[in-house]
């Protein structure tokens, strides 16, 4: 298919994204919207300092999230591939999925073929999910088939029922134009999510990526009828924050998008703030 021209205007996005803000915090229901928040947050950790131990502590946090009078439970952990393997047999039954990162994540600096035998690693291992990131300096030297074909690659690894997300690290593509070209690229090679950071830079998710992100799915599902979903991730220090991108979502994609099938937000550091102010209200 093809995409219909995008206004790339950042300062009528901007308004845009004011206008939603302000329509959805009208009577907004806080209590049920962070209930969905909390219910769709990936739990993560990408540390070099992981290991077995930490692991083992970091599944059994993320198991004892659902120990509430609400019962509400994460729907997933993201953990480096070494550990995959540990968090399946920690989270049996529980309900929760494993994802981890590919493609030499966080710089995507990696011969094509290396990154195909990692993601052949994480599937092997017991993957849920599949976290790509992709090559921007490709991207940005305009090399976009190779980029294409590449997320192609990476899904023929991991078909069904192994869910792909795909990072575009949108603090590196800089611009509009780039962030709707790259959630172009990712959603026809067959992303499951499009997601905009992994977090390890300054950049990370922003209100102006995310929408230009959505509207990218929105059409998609316009001419299409497939629903991809979307994951903001990185740089939210509030719940106020958290609970933004979930109200984009809601204001242009609609309310069936708002679940952890479609919608996923990485911000484990709110993870209890969230509960306790649940909790609270």
């Amino acid at each position: 298919m093809n995409f219909h021209d995008y206004d790339y205007s950042e300062s009528v996005l901007v308004e845009r994204i004011n206008t939603i803000l302000k329509r959805q915090k009208e009577n907004d229901d806080r209590k049920r919207s962070l209930e969905t928040v909390f219910q769709c947050i990936d739990y993560t950790t990408l540390e070099g300092s992981d290991n077995q131990d930490k692991i083992n502590a970091f599944c059994a946090k993320a198991m004892s999230f659902g120990n509430n009078p609400l019962h509400l439970s994460l729907p997933a952990v993201c953990i480096y591939s070494p550990f995959v393997r540990q968090a399946k047999v920690l989270l049996k039954d529980s309900g929760i999925k494993v994802a981890t990162v590919a493609c030499a994540f966080p710089s995507g600096q990696m011969p094509l073929d290396l990154k195909i035998k990692e993601v052949e690693y994480c599937v092997e291992e017991g993957a849920d999910e599949v976290d790509m990131v992709i090559s921007r300096g490709p991207f940005l030297a305009g090399n976009y088939d190779d980029v294409y074909n590449e997320i192609c690659a990476v899904r023929e690894v991991c078909k069904c029922p192994v869910h792909l997300k795909v990072i575009l690290e949108t603090g590196e593509l800089k611009t509009v134009a780039n962030i709707r070209k790259a959630s172009e690229l990712a959603i026809m090679a067959g992303a499951d999510f499009i997601k905009t950071s992994t977090g390890k830079i300054a950049d990370a998710a922003t209100p102006l990526a995310a929408v230009v992100m959505i509207d990218t799915v929105k059409e998609y599902y316009d001419n299409t009828g497939i629903m991809i979903g979307f994951k903001p991730a990185g740089g939210m220090k509030t719940v106020d924050e958290a609970l933004t991108y979930y109200y984009l979502v809601r204001d242009i994609l609609g309310d069936k998008w708002l679940n952890s099938k479609y919608f996923r937000i990485g911000t484990s550091r709110l993870a209890d703030k969230v509960q306790e102010e649940i909790m609270a209200l």
